[in-house]
């Protein structure tokens, strides 16, 4: 019986660990592959705006996931101070990008304004510093190595995107 239960348990591990890393190759492969999304997304498609619908699916996957190892305690003070600051400013990404510019925008041959006003400018990689901070303060609730595990997926994604092959954009940008 005790066996069955570690293997159950295994599993379930493995399961999360799946779904928080499962929207790294999708990331990686647009902003690798713009054009083909673009084609995908067929003529008249918002490339962005599905990209954002999917993020939005996969973003709940892993919530889902992490919710079903998390344990609820009352957080401490700098927990919640984490989750605020980053949440702030994923929301100031998304405030001052719109969600042309979240989302690759660029990559699929959108005009993206460039934007200097704070966090831009100010803090490296804003949307993924504000992901890292707020996934540091749910380390009170949620076991350090689903954390980790999405984590790097972030920094994987951040040395991804600082090194843009112009070449490979969509609509001939």
């Amino acid at each position: 019986m005790l066996q069955r239960l570690e293997v159950t348990m295994g599993v379930h591990s493995l399961l999360v660990c799946v779904a928080v890393i499962l929207p790294f190759p999708f990331y990686y492969f647009l902003w690798t592959y713009p054009r083909k999304w673009v084609q995908w997304c067929g003529e008249g498609g918002n490339p962005s705006h599905r990209m954002a619908l999917i993020s939005h699916i996969l973003k709940l996957t892993q919530i889902l996931a992490v919710l079903s190892v998390a344990h609820f305690v009352w957080p401490p003070w700098y927990s919640l101070l984490l989750i605020i600051v980053g949440q702030y400013l994923n929301f100031k990404v998304y405030e001052l990008l719109g969600e042309t510019g979240t989302y690759y925008g660029v990559r699929f041959g959108d005009n993206v304004s460039w934007v200097t006003d704070f966090p831009f400018g100010y803090v490296r990689d804003p949307q993924y510093t504000g992901s890292i901070l707020s996934l540091l303060g749910c380390l009170c609730w949620v076991p350090w190595q689903y954390i980790s595990l999405w984590i790097i997926g972030y920094f994987f994604m951040m040395m991804l995107e600082s090194h843009e092959n112009s070449s490979t954009r969509a609509k001939g940008c």
